[in-house]
């Protein structure tokens, strides 16, 4: 295997600049290829190539756009980008090959491997950054060409824990329940675990305007970051001790008299065998745990109690912990208790990260679901979706394992993998194992826009195209489901995901059933979710072009009900009902635990990991950009002063970071925005300072998403 490149930075001019595909003096309205806010964004020609300008008429980014937007286009380049297939040659190294080589290759591999081993020797990993149309080829490709229950995607590690609290509470999962414009009209919003300010900038407009219109915001953070800045009041836990942190606020409301108990009996069911673990979670004791005053817990009861109207939302902090899905609903219990659920401007919900890390596993990736968030293992969900597929239910395999037991398997109980948009070296936990596990594959093809670290381990890659290269629908945060427009025609040499997966599908002996044209895969799409949860039935481009997104549900005989004004589709869930059979919110019973690890004499501090402003995600895309590498050229460790001192290191010098899985070596960050007890490292990078080779595996037993947020550490001059 050949040592994975660096990644190269390119001016947005220059040879290789690709043209828009439009009238000399048009632009093409699109969105932004990152987070989860997909804001909306113009793509107009400039003196070298397309340039990105802002697009005010779209109301969730309003045309404010983060530096990681802006500059976007500058991974269009074929300076910084795949532009044909490569394939391993004999002397181990990447060589350009033909296309036709290439899946020739890809499907000869796939075949062997399923003929020696068993269907299940074949796995699929997807990636939360694919359309709609996509991910849900994607799904279809692995269980009715492969047959195999070995698919997953990165998004399991997004929002997979605050996904099955939504089900667990509500029914229904999707990340608001609301429109981001609602944030800003009320009272109180109590933010866990999120740092807008560096992974979502332009959403930060709806927290000023909640302070302009004389609203509080409380953030919960173990480190002052921008965000909490920001905040009227900052509450600092320990890292892994947000679930006692939400049941101490509960255990307040109850004592203060603050309980909404109208609410309770007309809309929930489960308060009472709820109570007791809220009660033994007194003030003191939640303090001595989370290290919280109790004054300051009291203030943020009162601030979200006293508001008329009040939200909590929580995102990746609370989550990618091993107890993430109790944790989420712990802050849900602390909604349905005061009332602050199923109302206008009230309510919990979760701040997805990725750019479709929501229709990513609605319409297929995830392991255990079908298109339209159907169950897998639900005889009619399977008989549904067989029928659209044309096959029979029984030959669609069952559920299979999650994204790290799917990663942790390789080379072992799956011996050949597909992987599309995904860079697991970088991204996953225990990251040296993982690149381990990757090397040990029989056979591994990956379909990138870029040579990641990833791709740098394949038997083939496949180049394809990328955000403003095709067509396709995504689904924001909100649950809107918008509509990428291609801008630019890509390298003569570069594919779409979808042409690969049907030209695989006919060399498998499946010569129907995979078209190359977005359009006919997101209408059978809608065909597969109808009835479903997400139901997109009533969605089609035309409509989501004429009214900026349409929320889903959004079913074909309701399609034309939405009044004159307002957004189309179902833009605020449950205030009439919950979308469980009853119709009420459950509550569910928990109990605080300590993380997977907590510190000993020999690792005695804790990591915490996180993003910053100009990179984004396993950087992969964002590396390849030079301005945003000048503003974040590489990791770091984050640490307080006393720490500092106590370590005898300055800022700037090299700080050696050992968990029980490796060692990561980055440059000190001095800084008293960090608890003493803590240090921080972004994930980023791959190498030296990979964030990721310390993180634990270990695993939430509902949600199956690993301990990302909280580890046990040893720190040390390097």
């Amino acid at each position: 295997m050949s040592t994975p490149p660096a990644a190269p930075a390119a001016p947005q001019s220059g040879p290789g600049a690709p043209a828009l595909v439009a009238p000399p003096d048009a632009g093409v309205d699109t969105h932004c290829p990152y987070c989860a806010l997909q804001c909306g964004m113009t793509l107009r020609p400039g003196s070298g190539g397309p340039e990105v300008v802002e697009r005010p008429a779209f109301p969730v980014n309003r045309g404010a756009l983060c530096g990681k937007g802006r500059t976007s286009a500058e991974v269009l380049s074929s300076a910084v980008r795949l532009t044909g297939p490569l394939v391993r040659g004999a002397d181990g190294e990447l060589v350009p090959a033909g296309w036709e080589e290439a899946l020739d290759r890809v499907a000869a591999g796939l075949l062997r491997v399923r003929a020696a081993h068993g269907r299940d020797a074949v796995g699929v990993f997807g990636g939360g950054g694919l359309t709609n149309e996509k991910a849900y080829a994607l799904g279809k490709f692995a269980r009715v060409v492969l047959r195999t229950s070995q698919i997953d995607y990165n998004g399991r590690f997004c929002m997979s824990s605050a996904a099955v609290a939504h089900q667990r509470a509500f029914g229904l999962d999707r990340g608001l329940p609301f429109p981001l414009a609602d944030i800003g009209a009320t009272g109180c919003v109590i933010l866990v675990g999120s740092n807008l300010a560096d992974t979502m900038p332009p959403a930060l407009r709806y927290f000023a305007e909640l302070k302009r219109n004389g609203g509080t915001l409380i953030v919960v953070d173990p480190r002052r970051t921008r965000t909490a800045e920001q905040a009227d009041l900052h509450l600092q836990p320990r890292p892994g001790t947000d679930l006692a942190l939400a049941l101490g606020l509960l255990h307040l409301v109850v004592a203060e008299g603050r309980v909404d108990a109208d609410f309770v009996a007309a809309r929930t069911t489960g308060w009472e065998r709820t109570l007791p673990g809220v009660m033994a979670h007194w003030p003191e004791l939640v303090e001595r745990i989370t290290g919280v005053p109790v004054p300051r817990l009291r203030r943020a009861v009162a601030l979200f109690c006293d508001a008329p109207e009040s939200m909590v939302l929580t995102a990746r902090g609370p989550e990618q912990q091993a107890k993430g899905t109790d944790t989420v609903s712990a802050w849900i219990n602390l909604c349905l208790a005061t009332g602050r659920a199923g109302r206008p401007l009230s309510g919990y919900s979760c701040l997805t990260g990725q750019g479709n890390g929501q229709g990513g596993r609605e319409h297929g990736q995830k392991a255990d679901q079908l298109p339209g968030y159907r169950k897998l293992d639900d005889p009619a969900a399977r008989a549904h979706v067989a029928a659209v597929w044309g096959v029979d239910p029984d030959d669609l395999p069952g559920p299979g394992p999650s994204a790290y037991e799917l990663l942790d398997a390789l080379g072992r109980d799956v011996r050949a993998l597909l992987l599309m948009g995904s860079n697991p070296v970088v991204s996953a936990p225990r990251a040296r194992h993982v690149a381990q596990r990757i090397a040990a594959l029989d056979f591994l093809a990956v379909c990138d826009v870029v040579l990641s670290e990833t791709a740098a381990l394949a038997d083939v890659v496949l180049p394809v195209t990328q955000w403003a290269e095709e067509t396709g629908t995504t689904t924001n945060l909100e649950g809107r489901v918008i509509l990428r427009r291609k801008a630019v025609d890509p390298p003569p040499g570069v594919r779409t995901d979808l042409e690969v997966l049907g030209a695989l599908a006919e060399r498998l002996g499946h010569d129907k059933g995979f078209p190359a044209d977005p359009e006919e895969v997101f209408d059978e799409l809608r065909r597969a979710s109808a009835g479903g949860p997400a139901d997109y039935s009533g969605i089609s481009y035309a409509r989501i072009a004429a009214e900026d997104g349409v929320f889903w549900p959004c079913p074909r005989d309701a399609a034309e009900r939405t009044p004159d004004g307002a957004p189309a589709g179902t833009p605020r869930l449950f205030l009439d009902r919950f979308a469980t059979p009853d119709g009420r919110a459950r509550f569910t019973p928990v109990q605080h635990r300590p993380a997977a690890e907590e510190p000993t004499p020999d690792f005695p501090y804790y990591l915490t990991t996180g993003r910053v402003l100009s990179q984004y995600q396993s950087g992969a895309q964002t590396r390849r950009v030079r301005e945003l590498n000048e503003a974040a050229p590489g990791p770091f460790v984050q640490l307080h002063p006393r720490l500092a001192d106590r370590l005898g290191v300055a800022d700037g010098e090299p700080l050696a970071v050992t968990s029980r899985r490796g060692r990561a070596v980055a440059p000190a960050r001095v800084s008293p925005a960090i608890r003493p007890d803590t240090v921080f490292m972004p994930f980023h990078w791959p190498g030296e300072g990979s964030a990721n080779t310390l993180t634990n595996p270990a695993l939430d037993p509902a949600s199956r998403m690993p301990e990302f947020k909280v580890c046990a550490v040893r720190v040390e001059k390097a």
